[in-house]
């Protein structure tokens, strides 16, 4: 009984309460801690011992009475008392500039004050307080009837089970207080979330929105005790509109009674303040710890926000600034592998373009055929594309009731041998990638910066193959653009570096930061684009940047770009590491130029066939190059002349007399090249 309970215990208890609620007020709502968590765990234990022992003094709102119960049948329906209506949407200043001029047409005399908060992307919900305890909770539901899921709620940590007490607001702990806000799930607490379930072998979730909304719906609260759910609140209700008089007062209010809200919420005096809030956060959001995808801009006056009315479904007083999608439906014309820095086989979806985030996108990565596999990824497909960090692009679900009826699964296998037919792969026991077999990262590495050093793309001379090994076995390079960042101190001391031979080596890099556009595209290493490749390439689109944005349709349109080539390109542009590459050699001052050759042999092709005694055929295809004509490895129907030196095979001649090719000698050659 009651009375049997000691005053020490009592008080204990009470103590205990208010020293765990003040805990829990500085943690999650003043984003600081009073004390460590595992001591904050240690006091609750305490107060959960006491209370078992002294059941009497169990109260609704103790922090024990989290505890999730037993599982519902369902969720009963309940109706708002002030519907919870959405806000029309804003893309850009002109149209928050047509709100504020149907706003001035209705109020022309008030010069307004703005509210302005970032958008949390999560479940809107509404928490009802009777003299300051947790009464009841509602979902949105569709505005005017929600669904009750106060068992579910109550397991949230951040939310208080009674508001607490502070003298400037006492007056908001009496009768019935509704605050509004949005229940989120944050990106690190996502992310710990799903490295648990790769942990116990389980499906990864796909978003925190998603998470979050299909977690409260969830008819057993151990579940959403289970999941690290917070509340952040961004409007606060009462009978007596003259209680809460602005929304700067709610937030202030909220905070003060232990609600947590976003602390980057503002109030602003212009237009002008307004657009830069906007443009300040479309540059920093990402350095949120939860999802947005945009804000709302509201009057700050909530008895002018209530005179404005409602027109349709959504308030006057009141617009959400929508960023750029961060989602969008798109369909995969292709997947391609590619082929990255360490030999592992990855898969590229290659999509129709869209816009996310405010970027053209069209190929995202696969990861591995066990990713694939789990989508079901195919050719066909409707998928949807977000950017994971606003940044990468990615998968995240196959539209599948969207799918053509003659799609087939992708094999893996397959198309690793249909891609790279000169290439054997294999998976090692316990590995999730696909690896060209019998090489190595470094053996790559090694190869690659040879191509890259080669006479043919930026010719830098003394990187030859044994300068190359050195460096990458001394582990100065781990990528092509490194070699820009090597220094004479660094080289001193390495093996085949003495004084001259490296300030050789760094002159001969440094002449090269400004290569030929088509040399530094071959010098990349892109598989089946040579060197006269490259520059078609560069001829069609100009810079690396329009390349690497090129559709299969744009590639396929260049002369001698079949499907794949082109699939090639895709592959290569959409290989992390290698976006990545090409941003490093931006960061380190190299500047690949472009300019277009013309001269007398535009329009002209030619192969070189036997051996010229006035040059070598590197030299010749430079020469034709300079002067705008095409060098060809071999007779195709377009070439203009066979340059036939000595030594000349037959089956090339043979071949130019069936196309109606020109056959001419060195001598007729060089005369063109003087013309």
């Amino acid at each position: 009984m009651s009375g049997s309970i000691p005053t020490e215990i009592r008080d204990r208890v009470t103590q205990l309460r208010a020293l765990i609620n003040d805990y829990r007020y500085h943690y999650h709502v003043l984003d600081e801690s009073t004390m460590s968590e595992a001591a904050a765990d240690s006091l609750k234990h305490e107060l959960t011992q006491l209370e078992t022992q002294y059941p009497a003094l169990v109260t609704p709102d103790s922090p024990t009475q989290r505890v999730a119960g037993v599982a519902l049948d369902k969720f009963t329906k309940v109706e708002h008392q002030i519907p919870m209506i959405s806000l029309n949407d804003v893309f850009d200043q002109k149209e928050v500039e047509a709100w504020l001029a149907r706003i001035h047409k209705l109020l022309p005399q008030d010069k307004h004050e703005f509210f302005c908060d970032i958008k949390m992307d999560g479940l809107a919900c509404a928490l009802v307080y009777e003299d300051g305890m947790l009464t009841q909770a509602i979902t949105r539901g569709d505005s005017r009837v929600g669904e009750d899921v106060t068992a579910n709620i109550r397991t949230i940590q951040n939310i208080p089970l009674k508001l607490r007490v502070d003298a400037a607001y006492a007056r908001l702990l009496k009768g019935r207080t509704e605050i509004r806000g949005e229940i989120i799930m944050t990106k690190s607490d996502f992310a710990a979330l799903n490295e648990r379930q790769r942990a116990e072998d389980k499906a990864e979730f796909a978003n925190p929105r998603n998470l979050a909304a299909g977690t409260i719906r969830q008819l057993d609260p151990k579940l959403v005790a289970a999941r690290p759910l917070q509340f952040r609140g961004y409007d606060m209700i009462r009978g007596d509109q003259a209680d809460i008089p602005s929304y700067d007062y709610a937030y202030a209010a909220m905070r003060a009674l232990g609600i947590t809200n976003n602390s980057n919420a503002t109030t602003l005096n212009s237009l002008e303040e307004v657009m830069s809030y906007v443009h300040t956060w479309e540059e920093k959001r990402q350095s949120l710890d939860f999802n947005t995808d945009g804000l709302v801009i509201k009057i700050n006056d909530k008895k002018i926000y209530k005179d404005l009315g409602v027109v349709g479904k959504t308030p006057r007083g009141a617009v959400a600034y929508k960023y750029a999608a961060e989602e969008a439906t798109t369909t995969i014309t292709d997947i391609v592998i590619s082929i990255g820095r360490t030999g592992a086989a990855t898969p590229v979806a290659v999509f129709n373009p869209v816009q996310i985030a405010g970027t053209t996108v069209q190929h995202a990565s696969l990861h591995n055929a066990d990713e694939i596999e789990r989508l079901d990824a195919r050719r066909g497909d409707t998928v949807i594309i977000y950017k994971a960090g606003d940044i990468i692009p990615k998968v995240q679900a196959v539209l599948k009731e969207l799918r053509p009826k003659d799609t087939k699964p992708f094999d893996f296998k397959a198309e690793l041998n249909r891609q790279y037919p000169e290439l054997e792969f294999e998976r090692l026991e316990g590995e999730v990638v696909y690896r060209v077999k019998g090489t190595n990262s470094e053996l790559i590495l090694m190869r690659s910066l040879e191509h890259f050093a080669s006479k043919g793309a930026l010719d830098i001379d003394t990187l030859g193959e044994k300068n190359v090994e050195a460096l990458v076995n001394a582990g100065l390079v781990e990528d092509l653009a490194d070699i820009y960042t090597l220094t004479r101190e660094r080289l001193l001391g390495i093996d085949r570096f003495a004084a001259i031979s490296t300030d050789k080596l760094i002159a001969a890099i440094a002449a090269k930061k400004t290569p030929p556009l088509e040399r530094f595209l071959y010098g990349l290493g892109i598989r089946h684009v040579g060197a006269q490749t490259a520059i078609d390439l560069v001829n069609a689109f100009g810079s690396i940047e329009t390349l690497e944005h090129a559709t299969q349709d744009e590639l396929l349109a260049v002369d001698g770009i079949g499907v794949v080539v082109a699939e090639s390109i895709e592959a290569w542009f959409a290989d992390e590491d290698n976006v990545a590459l090409l941003t490093k050699f931006t960061e380190l001052g190299v500047r690949p130029y472009f300019e277009k050759k013309s001269g007398s042999l535009n329009g002209k092709s030619f192969v070189v066939t036997g051996t010229l005694e006035s040059m070598g055929r590197d030299i010749a295809a430079d020469r034709i190059r300079a002067l705008g004509g095409t060098f060809q490895s071999s007779v195709a129907k377009d070439t203009t002349y066979l340059v036939a030196g000595a030594n000349t095979g037959a089956s090339k001649r043979k071949k130019a007399e069936a196309y109606g090719t020109i056959i001419i000698d060195e001598a007729s050659f060089l005369a063109l090249l003087q013309a």
